[in-house]
């Protein structure tokens, strides 16, 4: 198997980290890293706990990105790094148990079949949802018809944080000018991706306690309108970067 690693952004996840990495672990794959990104906003032993399996594996990389301002950008940092690592497979999941390591295979396999992006579905034929309240699932449901009427998509589920990439996909953007720093991040890459040779794997949604504000649904709805006109400023890296080698 082609290097593969998993970006895994965490924060305050003392109760679940060990679990998950253990279940990682695990898994019957020589080649497989997983790359824990986190800030200061984590204050419980999730740090710890990260860093007593970095002593243990080379399998477990640990990077504190002070800079960060949320979520999203962890995601990026960790592709930053995942790229100049040389993984030729990237994995994005969430590190709190809301995704399930036992579904990993589900993209390792898409990905070796040679599709570009690997998303993960809630709302296709065996996918689901747990321990979500009902307006967290309309919310997510109604955003992904909004986004497909919008940006021309075809998918059935655009907010979903579980999803794989080959190298080059993620090679191709300039990650730095993504619009997104919350919700609506998964959509916008969603968006970017959309002529690649992409599938959906069905996946089974752990919901937490964490609740939605307003402030980011109107946020998410103000950048959706937006994400045509951003396009070519993430897809152009490749072609500045050739041109400034010139």
């Amino acid at each position: 198997m082609k290097k593969t690693i998993i970006v895994m952004p965490v924060a305050n996840e003392e109760a679940t980290m060990g679990k998950v990495l253990e279940e990682i672990l695990q898994l019957p794959y020589d080649n497989l890293y997983i790359y824990i990104v986190m800030d200061s906003y984590s204050t419980d032993r999730t740090r710890e706990i990260v860093e007593e399996y970095e002593q243990q594996t080379d399998k477990v990389k640990l990077i504190f990105y002070a800079e960060s301002y949320g979520v999203i950008s962890c995601y990026l940092e960790g592709f930053r790094h995942a790229l100049k690592d040389g993984a030729e497979r990237i994995i994005e999941m969430d590190g709190g148990g809301s995704h399930l390591p036992e579904e990993i295979p589900l993209f390792i396999e898409r990905l070796e079949r040679g599709y570009d992006c690997v998303w993960g579905s809630r709302f296709i034929k065996g996918g689901g949802i747990e321990n979500q309240p009902l307006y967290r699932r309309f919310l997510s449901s109604a955003g992904t018809v909004l986004a497909n009427a919008v940006l021309g998509t075809k998918l059935k589920d655009m907010t979903s944080g579980f999803e794989g990439f080959q190298r080059y996909v993620l090679e191709g953007m300039c990650l730095d000018r993504f619009l997104s720093t919350g919700h609506m991040y998964q959509t916008e890459m969603r968006y970017y991706c959309r002529r690649y040779r992409t599938v959906e794997v069905p996946i089974h949604y752990i919901g937490s306690n964490s609740s939605l504000r307003l402030k980011s649904v109107t946020e998410a709805l103000r950048l959706l309108f937006r994400l045509k006109e951003n396009e070519r400023n993430v897809l152009t890296c490749l072609i500045g970067d050739m041109r400034n080698a010139e």
